[in-house]
């Protein structure tokens, strides 16, 4: 596998972190940023994926308005009674 160096200053604590890290697992510092960088990509990635997908979501119409929205949200922490009634929690 083909490899490329990268640099990078990061806080003194941060450093640290990563020794006492490669230390506790027995793993060398590349290692550590190697696990880091690709959990971090791979986040990223995701992210991405995501937001592409809500983007065509909202391009199709597949959206709930903002009333609905809100009318969700200030129904929680109530409940329903057996005739619809909407009730505090504690009735």
């Amino acid at each position: 596998m083909e490899t490329k160096v990268l640099t990078a200053h990061v806080p003194l604590s941060l450093a640290e972190k990563v020794d006492q890290l490669a230390a506790r697992l027995d793993r060398s510092h590349d290692w550590i940023v190697r696990q880091a960088l690709s959990a971090w990509v791979g986040q990223e990635e995701e992210r991405r994926r995501l937001t592409l997908e809500a983007l065509a979501d909202v391009d199709s119409g597949w959206v709930i308005d903002h009333q609905s929205v809100q009318a969700w949200a200030d129904s929680l922490g109530t409940r329903i009674s057996a005739e619809g009634a909407i009730l505090p929690r504690d009735q």
